[in-house]
């Protein structure tokens, strides 16, 4: 039977639909981008959100009429909508053979899978439509956008193909996931879209960020680098070994100089992304094997609706 640290499960990506709840009403609201207000979504009519109370003028709709606030001020005054905007949410995904990896909690691989399915089960719960793609060094599977339940249970079975095609069997080298996926996204979202990026956090090393700008011009992108503790900070044991197939590496982790190397080398990579992310002007939330996913989505959210009030 396959540890669910190391593969995620059916049942597993489905539960996340109950953890909407748990979660803050926000996923659609995040920083504009370089031409927010140039790409306007199709409208669903007059929209539910309550802006404000103002001063009837004529050609207000007299159905919006404050009665309330007209009796007390003795003056006409209008309630005023938000006009509600239909945009699709897109998840790219990553399942490549450097994701599967975890000391601790679960394996990157499947903090990436739970993480995609609970922000499609989030988009679906605001009736937005959902779509997404999952890729590796050399695939991309991709959904296009629908609102219902069958968008995402294809994406949903996506997620675990590429899940358990990983293996301690099949950890060959491969060209830069990221830019592959990049690459095919151009070609398939459309612009106005909401895009959550599930990736390795090593891949600021080799992405591409004119791929990324092009994206990020025309939609909402919020990153989701994930990384491993180990990959952060290495134990002060006298030795950790490494294994592939046949091949074994060891490090003589009492090395301060090799421990100061090893946490110098993740941080360079955090500031790149807080660089890419300043740049792109778009939402950055590193994700940590070693705690759920709906706890880090929610602080994400969480600090986002502060931000927003």
């Amino acid at each position: 039977m396959d540890s669910p640290a190391a593969y995620t499960s059916l049942d597993a990506l489905l539960d996340m639909r109950r953890h909407c709840r748990d979660l803050p009403s926000s996923l659609r609201r995040v920083q504009p981008t370089q031409q927010a207000g140039r790409q306007l979504s199709r409208l669903r009519g007059r929209g539910i959100d309550f802006d404000q109370v103002r001063q009837y003028q004529p050609g207000d709709d007299i159905r919006n009429i404050d009665w309330r606030v007209t009796a007390r001020t003795r003056k006409a005054h209008t309630k005023v909508f938000n006009e509600e905007r239909e945009r699709p949410v897109f998840v790219l995904c990553e399942q490549s053979a450097r994701l599967f990896f975890g000391t601790q909690g679960r394996f990157k691989s499947v903090l990436a899978a739970e993480a995609a399915a609970l922000i499609a089960w989030m988009a679906l719960a605001h009736n937005d439509r959902i779509g997404g793609m999952v890729f590796d060094g050399s695939n991309c599977h991709e959904v296009r956008p629908l609102r219902s339940r069958r968008a995402i249970l294809q994406l949903l079975s996506l997620l675990l193909k590429g899940n358990h095609a990983l293996g301690p069997a099949n950890l060959s080298p491969e060209s830069e996931p990221l830019n592959l996926a990049l690459r095919r996204s151009r070609e398939i979202i459309r612009p106005g879209s909401l895009l959550y990026l599930l990736c390795d956090h090593a891949a600021i090393d080799q992405a591409s960020l004119p791929l990324l700008s092009a994206l990020g011009s025309h939609n909402d992108l919020v990153l989701l680098p994930l990384y491993d503790a180990l990959e952060a900070n290495l134990p002060s044991n006298p030795a950790l070994e490494f294994v592939q197939g046949e091949q074994r590496v060891t490090l003589n982790t009492t090395s301060s100089a090799l421990r100061e190397a090893w946490a110098a080398q993740f941080t360079a990579r955090q500031q790149a992304w807080q660089k890419m992310a300043s740049h792109l002007r778009c939402g950055l939330q590193p994700l940590d094997t070693s705690r759920p996913a709906v706890a880090q989505l929610q602080q994400m959210l969480v600090m986002h609706a502060r931000r927003q009030g």
